[in-house]
């Protein structure tokens, strides 16, 4: 860190070395232009460069940053008027001290300067004219390159906080996801009915799905369709004849990617608030994927004002979908007297 502090600080007096020099042999060229009195001109052009340089530096370092960029207009013009005052006094001594000392140089029948009195002062001011502009490039172009700095560093904040939130709202989805199907297994482990193996390997598959699957951005269709299966599975061994499920699929692409566990929810509440009447529970499920869009629609009976807005799950799945697919989703909530229907609208990637 501090090496690279060193070598900055070099390239930065070497730079401004380099243009003090070239605003020498200006002065030279401007002053002494027709003029065969070399010597005479390069010292009195020595005598100029101490006020424009500090009259430079005082601009470029306290005027402009202080008060200029600090918005402070009124005493900005204040000051530049006082700083001219003062400046036009010193570059008048410099003149005057560069006529007496440069005396003994002057050769006879040769001109020493080829410009009057008036022209060196306008010289000098336009060189530190040129200073406080190159000087207002170089602020505007540092502070353009912190603003973006500061843009990133919010973003990425942004970005991380999203993430964060993302992963709060997915491990809201396990527990509500798990607990449901460990009280189903936990039952048919009382009753030591045969169906528990089997109830115990789907939700092993579901549990690996969820632990090590869900942290991907993205997964395929068909691994969110077979776990979705599962969990159906699962759900139909708990209900067993009062549950009627229809579950019917249009795959007319492969490969497409989705969000993962951003169906099961929709299913998960469908069980959870769905209402058994006239002997069963009613659920139909229709997934449909074409032209990269998935449409999928899950409908079960209930009873009025019975839906499941109030589920944690619904709610956590529409601040997923805000977040995931902001403007690339449609999710619409049908509720009537004795059925409650979701259908939602996803514009898909594809591998």
């Amino acid at each position: 860190m501090k090496v690279n502090v060193i070598i900055t600080a070099l390239i930065n007096s070497l730079l401004h070395s380099f243009f003090w020099v070239g605003v020498y042999i200006c002065y030279t060229y401007f002053l002494g232009y027709g003029s065969s009195n070399i010597a005479y001109v390069n010292q009195f052009s020595l005598f100029l460069m101490p006020v424009t340089i500090i009259v430079s530096y005082f601009f470029l370092y306290k005027l402009i940053p202080k008060y200029l960029i600090a918005k402070k207009h009124g005493l900005f013009i204040l000051y530049t008027i006082y700083t001219f005052i003062l400046s036009f006094c010193f570059i008048m001594i410099s003149i005057l001290y560069g006529l007496v000392f440069s005396t003994e140089l002057t050769i006879a029948n040769s001109k020493p300067l080829t410009r009057t009195v008036f022209f060196v002062v306008l010289g000098i001011y336009m060189i530190i004219l040129i200073v406080i502009a190159i000087g207002l490039v170089m602020q505007s172009y540092k502070t353009a390159i912190k603003n973006d700095d500061l843009k990133n560093k919010f973003l990425q904040t942004q970005l991380q906080l999203k993430e964060q939130e993302l992963k709060f709202l997915k491990m809201q989805i396990h527990p509500h996801f798990l607990f449901n199907s460990l009280n189903t297994i936990y039952g048919f482990a009382l009753l030591k009915a045969e169906e528990a193996p089997e109830m115990i390997l789907k939700l092993s598959n579901l549990l690996d799905y969820i632990l090590y699957q869900i942290e991907k951005p993205k997964v395929l269709l068909e691994e969110e369709i077979n776990h979705l299966e599962d969990y159906i599975s699962l759900e139909k061994m708990r209900f067993h004849d009062t549950l009627t499920v229809n579950f019917k699929k249009e795959m007319h692409q492969e490969n497409i990617q989705i969000s993962p566990m951003l169906l099961i929810p929709f299913v998960e509440n469908s069980f959870k608030h769905g209402k058994i009447i006239n002997g069963s529970l009613q659920i139909n499920i229709h997934l449909k994927v074409a032209m990269n869009e998935l449409l999928f629609t899950v409908e079960n009976s209930a009873k009025y004002s019975e839906g499941i807005k109030t589920g944690i799950g619904i709610g956590n799945i529409k601040k997923r979908l805000e977040m995931m697919y902001s403007e690339k989703h449609q999710l619409e909530i049908i509720e009537k007297n004795d059925t409650y229907k979701i259908v939602l609208k996803v514009e898909l990637e594809q591998l």
